[in-house]
């Protein structure tokens, strides 16, 4: 994590004040600059435990997510739907990557246009000590009480499921295959 800022008032609460007085009250101005500030100090912390690997955050979640992969390799488009990143970035992410020798690029069979990216054995033994020490440090979040990660999780997901992320599916028994979607309202 950076140096900390060691103020002797917290400047979001101040904010808040100043701009109750000035514009009217605004929770959501107070909550959203929280929510950034808590993003920065998060990958911060995230960004240093990975340092050691040679990784960002961001290249980490890539390595994660082809792990996940039943084929260890998915196309270019998918990682960047997955990840929720521009297409720029995961071609830089990935491009990173092969540079490393975690990730091997080929052409997409299934797709004569497309690339697919695939971990590499010293990928996955990357990605297999770095988890353990991110799950050691809580993901940075080892101030928090499991009760409360849902909560924090829970109130994010409503605004990730407003904003059009995803479409709420029902959760498949295990080894039952795929969810079906199921029928709710948008808030």
């Amino acid at each position: 994590m950076g140096k900390p800022l060691d103020l002797p008032f917290d400047p979001i609460d101040r904010a808040a004040r100043i701009w109750e007085a000035r514009f009217g009250p605004s929770p959501s101005m107070a909550a959203v600059t929280s929510i950034m500030r808590a993003q920065q100090i998060l990958l911060g912390e995230l960004d240093a435990l990975l340092r050691p690997y040679d990784l960002t955050f961001a290249r980490y979640e890539a390595l994660v997510l082809l792990t996940f992969s039943r084929r260890s390799a998915l196309p270019l488009r998918v990682i960047g739907k997955r990840l929720m990143v521009h297409p720029t970035s995961v071609t830089n992410i990935i491009r990173r990557l092969e540079a490393q020798q975690m990730v091997t690029r080929r052409p997409n069979p299934a797709d004569g246009r497309g690339t697919l990216a695939e971990i590499t054995a010293a990928g996955r033994d990357v990605v297999e000590r770095a988890t353990r020490d991110l799950m050691a440090a809580e993901f940075g979040m080892g101030g928090y009480a499991p009760g409360q990660l849902k909560e924090i999780f829970d109130l994010l997901r409503g605004l990730r499921l407003a904003a059009g992320d995803f479409i709420p599916q029902t959760a498949p028994e295990p080894g039952q295959g795929r969810p079906k979607t199921a029928v709710m309202g948008r808030r």
